[in-house]
C-alpha cells in the first residue's frame, strides 16, 4: 500500500525512497537512493510485514542522495522513525545540542534531528504524541512530519507548518500524505491539516490538535473528487500554473539556504580578481539580475556569460585568481558543465547554485548552494527563476557586508525586506492572474511582442520574453528600454504590444519617456507597475498593478509573475501544451 502510494507521489521527488513498518515490537526499515522502481528491484519494498508504516520519496535539500540520507530517519535506538518534507532552518543548532547529549547521527540531513528530538522527550517520560508535539515546537522553518515508534505500534503522529499534509480515515484504517494524489484510491474524504496543527492517527480514527498548546481542533472533511491527473497538479490544469502558484513557498525555502554557504562563497568572491556568472536560459537571466545587485550593493563587477560562449571568449584569461559561479536548475546543463570544467582546469575556484543535490555541478564545485525549490515538472522554468534570484540576492547582501560596502543595519534591513517578498509574491499572484487572463484574451493572436525594462527590470524583461517565446511560439524581443530607439522602434506600428516593466525605482522618470515614445507610434502599451501609479496607469492601454513596497533591487521576484501568467494564458488560448512545449527539454544535456 505504501509502495503504491509513493509511486503516485514520485513527481514530487525521486532521488531516493524508503519505508518503515512496525512489526513485533521493532522497526522494519528499507531505503536507498534512486527512483522507486530501481530501489524496489533491489530490496523489494513490498516484502515488509506490519499493519502500520510510513514511506517517503525524496528531493534532496540537505545531503546528497544516498542510502543514509534517504528517509525514513531513526533515533539512536532505532525505535522511532520519521519522514519529513520541508526545511528546518535551525537544525545545525539543534544537532549540536543533541550531540552534546550523546546522540549519534548517521546522515547529513536536517530531517534526522526530528527523530532524536522525539527520542529525547520520550526518554524524559513524555507520551509519544506529546514528545512529537514538543519536538516540532522546537523547529524553525517548514515541515510536514509523520512519526511512528515500535513502542506504540498502533498510531502515527503527524504535524505540519507551511508544507502540506492531508489526512483521511475510514472504518478500518487511517492515512496521511503530503498530497491527495497518494491516497486517491484509499479514501473518499480527507481533511487538510492546518498551519501549526498535528494529528494522531489510529485505525479508523483521527484526532487533531494545535501544536502550540495541545488543544483539540475540530476539522470538517472535504470530498475527494479529483482524478489522478488533476490531483497530481493540485487541481490546476497544468503543472506550470501550479508551479507559478508555488513560488511564494519556493522562495521562502530558497531563503532558508544555510548562511554558512553564502559566507563561504562571499569570502571567495571578495578575494577574486575576476568573477564570472555562467548559465543558460532562465538561469542566465537570474545571473543578470544578480550582477546588478553585486554592483550596486557590494560594488563588485562580475561578468555574466552565456555558458556556451564562455570558453570561446574567456578561457585564455582564466587563472587561479578567478571565481566562476555556475547556476543550473538541474546541475546537468551541458554547456554550463563544460564552462566549469574548463575553468577548473585553469585553476579557477568553482561555485554553484543548483536545485539538484548530487548533480554533476555539485561534484565540480568547491562550494555550492541548493536553491531548495523542489521538483519543477513544467519544462518552462518559473519557480526556478524566482528561487535562484532569491538565493543570489541573499548572496549579494552577504557579499556587500563582507566587503563592508554596507553597514550591519543596512544588511539587516535588506534581509528583512527580502523575507517579506514571499508574501508580496502571493499578493501579486492573487491580484494579477485574472487581469492577465483578460489581457491575454485581447492579445493572444498578436504576431509579436516586445518587453522593455531599465536596470534590474531588463533581467525581468528578458525572462518574460523567454517564457512567451518558449510557450506561445510567438516571436518576441526584449531590450533595455533606452535601446528600443536603436532598431526595435522601426517595427512598431498601430497595436503592436509592448510590455513595460516599470517599478518605482531610480529609473522611473526615464521609463515614462520610453512609454511615451511607444505611445507616439500607436503601440499597445502593457505596463506592469506599482499599484497606485496613476501616471503609468493613465499612459498605458493595459495596466497591471503589482503590490507596493517592493524594493527595486528585489523587483524581479514580483514583477516576473504577471509575465509568467501572460506566457501561460497566451499559450493556452492558442491551444499549446504549456507543460511540454515543442522542441524543448527540461535539462539540456547536449551541446
Amino acid at each position: 500500500m505504501i509502495h503504491e502510494a509513493l509511486k503516485r507521489l514520485e513527481y514530487r521527488g525521486y532521488d531516493s525512497v524508503g519505508q518503515a513498518t512496525v512489526i513485533g515490537g521493532r522497526l522494519n526499515l528499507k531505503k536507498d537512493k534512486g527512483r522507486i522502481e530501481e530501489v524496489h528491484a533491489n530490496i523489494n519494498l513490498d516484502d515488509m510485514d506490519g499493519s502500520l508504516g510510513i514511506g517517503h520519496t525524496r528531493w534532496a535539500t540537505h545531503g546528497v542522495p544516498s542510502n543514509v540520507n534517504a528517509h525514513p530517519h531513526t533515533d539512536c535506538k532505532e525505535q522511532i522513525a520519521i519522514v519529513h518534507n520541508g526545511i528546518i532552518e535551525n537544525f545545525s543548532q539543534l544537532r549540536q545540542k543533541l550531540e552534546e547529549k550523546g546522540h549519534k547521527f548517521k546522515s547529513r540531513t536536517d530531517s534526522e534531528i526530528v527523530a532524536h528530538l522525539i527520542e529525547d522527550h520520550v526518554k524524559a517520560g513524555e507520551k509519544f504524541h506529546e514528545a512529537v508535539r514538543l519536538s516540532v515546537k522546537q523547529l524553525e522553518g517548514s515541515y510536514a512530519i509523520a512519526a511512528v515508534t515500535s513502542l506504540n505500534p498502533d498510531e502515527i503522529v503527524c504535524a505540519r507548518r507551511e508544507s502540506p499534509l492531508v489526512i483521511s480515515s475510514r472504518e478500518d484504517a487511517s492515512f496521511c500524505a503530503s498530497d491527495t494524489t497518494a491516497i486517491l484510491p484509499l479514501a473518499k474524504t480527507a481533511i487538510a491539516l492546518g498551519e501549526g496543527e498535528m494529528a494522531i492517527l489510529k485505525p479508523g480514527s483521527v484526532d487533531v490538535f494545535r501544536v502550540e498548546d495541545g488543544e483539540r481542533v475540530v476539522k470538517e472533511p472535504f470530498e475527494i473528487t479529483w482524478s489522478y491527473e488533476a490531483a497530481q497538479k493540485g487541481g490546476y490544469p497544468h503543472f506550470m500554473l501550479k508551479e507559478i502558484h508555488e513560488q511564494p513557498q519556493a522562495v521562502r525555502d530558497a531563503l532558508r539556504t544555510q548562511q554558512i554557504y553564502h559566507d563561504l562563497i562571499a569570502t571567495n568572491l571578495v578575494k577574486a580578481q575576476k568573477i564570472f556568472l555562467v548559465a543558460c536560459g532562465t538561469s542566465y537571466h537570474a545571473c543578470l539580475a544578480a550582477s546588478y545587485a553585486f554592483a550596486r550593493l557590494a560594488k563588485i563587477i562580475c561578468q555574466v556569460v552565456v555558458a556556451s560562449e564562455f570558453c570561446e571568449q574567456f578561457k585564455e584569461i582564466i587563472d587561479s585568481n578567478t571565481v566562476v559561479v555556475g547556476v543550473s536548475q538541474s546541475g546537468e546543463t551541458s554547456d554550463t558543465l563544460n564552462a566549469l570544467r574548463e575553468a577548473k582546469k585553469k585553476g579557477a575556484t568553482i561555485m554553484s547554485v543548483t536545485n539538484v543535490m548530487g548533480s554533476t555541478v555539485t561534484t565540480l564545485s568547491d562550494v555550492y548552494i541548493g536553491q531548495n525549490s523542489g521538483p519543477e515538472i513544467g519544462v518552462a522554468a518559473t519557480k526556478t527563476f524566482t528561487a535562484q534570484v532569491a538565493v543570489l540576492m541573499k548572496l549579494a547582501i552577504t557579499l556587500a557586508l563582507r566587503k563592508r560596502a554596507i553597514t550591519n543595519d543596512a544588511a539587516t534591513n535588506l534581509r528583512e525586506q527580502l523575507e517579506k517578498l514571499p508574501d508580496m509574491m502571493g499578493k501579486t499572484i492573487d491580484k494579477t492572474e485574472g487581469l492577465i487572463k483578460s489581457i491575454s484574451l485581447r492579445h493572444h493572436r498578436k504576431q509579436s511582442f516586445c518587453f522593455l525594462g531599465r536596470g534590474m527590470s531588463f533581467a525581468t524583461a528578458m525572462e518574460g520574453r523567454l517564457k512567451l517565446l518558449e510557450l506561445a511560439y510567438t516571436p518576441c524581443l526584449a531590450y533595455p528600454a533606452a535601446e528600443s530607439k536603436h532598431g526595435f522602434i522601426a517595427v512598431v506600428d498601430s497595436g503592436y504590444p509592448v510590455v513595460f516593466i516599470a517599478p518605482q525605482d531610480e529609473n522611473r522618470r526615464k521609463i515614462v519617456g520610453n512609454v511615451m515614445e511607444m505611445k507616439a507610434r500607436e503601440a499597445s502599451v502593457i505596463s506592469v507597475a506599482e499599484d497606485g501609479d496613476v501616471e503609468m496607469e493613465t499612459l498605458a492601454d493595459e495596466f497591471v498593478p503589482v503590490p507596493t513596497g517592493v524594493p527595486g533591487l528585489f523587483s524581479p521576484l514580483t514583477y516576473v509573475i504577471p509575465l509568467q501568467f501572460l506566457a501561460y494564458y497566451v499559450a493556452t488560448l492558442n491551444g499549446h501544451d504549456v507543460d511540454h512545449p515543442r522542441n524543448l527539454a527540461k535539462s539540456v544535456t547536449v551541446e
